[in-house]
């Protein structure tokens, strides 16, 4: 296996990586910064307010994006599986 190679699946990996949590990661950061802003204008300072909404919106994501995320999935790995034999070789 050259260098070249082992650094293109790494960024491939990557790239799955990111794809795959971007949706989830975008949504708690904009829940968290609308409770951020929320609890500010108010001046209510519950710690666990923060957890509850983005605890749901993950939640409501995640099980929305999981045909997309599971089909992302098995695409990477047919890939990766068929390219094994080059790979060795």
């Amino acid at each position: 296996m050259s260098e070249a190679l082992i650094v293109d699946l790494a960024r491939k990996a990557l790239t799955m990586t990111l794809m795959l949590s971007a949706p989830m990661l975008l949504v708690a950061l904009v829940i968290g910064l609308a409770v951020g802003i929320l609890q500010s204008v108010t001046q209510i300072q519950e710690q666990t307010l923060t957890y509850v909404p983005k605890l749901v919106g993950i939640s409501v994501v995640f099980l929305l994006a999981l045909p997309w995320m599971m089909q992302l999935t098995v695409k990477y790995t047919v890939e990766l599986f068929r390219s094994l034999p080059t790979l060795i070789g």
